[in-house]
């Protein structure tokens, strides 16, 4: 029972690391609101996250808004489950895309949260006198939602090339336990080019900069075991997320009739110092996302992608200064019925030797308006 007590408060160690660079006032943060870095949809997920030019479905308003112009006809629903780290980190996506004025504009809106439930709060686990009382701990949530709202509209149709462009309002709700909240608003904005066979993606995310406000809220007993135990007590920070690029394109290749291959490209170009990525400057950093896609009378699908290049130290070394090249692998598969498409993805959390591999599946499907349910019935 001990052990396991231990085990769940490196939890709660975490959260305070992850807490402490927005103690520093107005400074751009790296890695900030990072769960919306996860993805959306299983199709994006097996991809390897290179979807910023090919994107066509709900899920645009994550990947590109750009993208939901091609939504046509129906309201379609896109809804994704996915769990992290044996349960006990919980991932939900929820997405609506509503196309109007004839198809050539589209409105969405996107709901993520991202969760850790039952973290143990072991800040009185210790008496004064020394003694452990385990009935002092409880358990708290850390929980990061965010929602987008998106508008895409059409802005070149030709025989030759289509043209779109797409805006995301992103509100951000940060909460970890009764200890801290943040609430957070940014802009994003794209813009996809397709032509016969290939695409074309470009998505500005946090445009203006994404401003998280983060005040806390300590009770004054929590302040004295803070103060004890030499941790800082913030009051009111300002966390702010820079600007970043994702530039990309694919290419159709038809093999026959009824077989198209689409391998898709994309660079995600960060500006908020050197990260450990495939390109990494004091000031920009590029990391790729590589995909594709087998889809047979586009009705199956089968998918692969490479993302998250870094160096790390090899396995094998023993005075730990060998670094390689890591990458995290992904597969997938999906099948669409009618107006109900399901995806399939296997990923990887870490990199191609660690076992940290994670199953999810994502549904898709269409809501038919009343004007051609009325027309369907009537159509013999």
């Amino acid at each position: 029972m001990e052990n396991n007590y231990i085990g769940r408060s490196v939890y709660l160690i975490m959260l305070i690391i992850l807490l402490s660079p927005v103690i520093s006032f107005a400074q751009f943060a790296e890695y900030s609101n990072e769960f919306l870095n996860i993805g959306a949809g299983a199709r994006g997920l097996a991809m390897g996250s290179a979807q910023v030019a090919s994107v066509k479905d709900g899920t645009a308003g994550y990947w590109n808004p750009a993208g939901l112009v091609g939504v046509k006809g129906d309201v379609t629903v896109d809804l994704m489950h996915a769990e992290y780290f044996s349960g006990i980190g919980k991932y939900d996506y929820g997405a609506i895309a509503v196309p109007i004025q004839d198809n050539k504009r589209t409105l969405g809106l996107s709901v993520l949260r991202f969760a850790v439930d039952d973290i143990p709060n072991t800040l009185f686990l210790v008496q004064p006198d020394g003694s452990v009382n385990y009935n002092n701990i409880q358990s708290f949530s850390s929980a990061d939602y965010a929602v987008l709202l998106s508008f895409a509209q059409n802005v070149k149709e030709s025989k030759d090339m289509n043209v779109s462009f797409g805006l995301n309002a992103k509100i951000i709700y940060r909460k970890v336990g009764s200890f801290a909240t943040a609430y957070g608003f940014g802009i994003d904005a794209g813009i996809q080019a397709h032509g016969e066979r290939w695409h074309f993606g470009a998505v500005a995310k946090d445009l203006t900069s994404t401003f998280n406000a983060w005040t806390f809220h300590f009770t004054d007993a929590q302040k004295q075991v803070l103060y004890l135990t030499d941790n800082n007590i913030p009051v009111k920070s300002t966390e702010i997320t820079a600007p970043s690029l994702v530039i990309g394109g694919g290419y159709d290749i038809r093999i026959s009739r009824s077989i198209n291959i689409s391998p898709e490209a994309s660079f995600n170009v960060t500006f908020d110092g050197k990260r450990n990525t495939v390109i990494a400057g004091n000031t920009i950093s590029l990391d790729p996302h590589i995909g594709v896609e087998a889809s047979v009378k586009d009705v199956f699908f089968i998918r692969a992608g490479i993302t998250n290049f870094q160096q790390g130290l090899a396995d094998g070394d023993t005075l730990n200064q060998k670094r390689v090249w890591i990458y995290q692998p992904s597969l997938g598969a999906g099948f669409k019925i009618k107006s109900i498409t399901i995806d399939y993805a296997f990923t990887n959390l870490a990199n191609q030797s660690s076992p940290l591999y994670t199953n999810v599946f994502s549904l898709r499907f269409g809501l038919k308006g009343k004007k051609e349910e009325e027309h369907n019935t009537s159509t013999p």
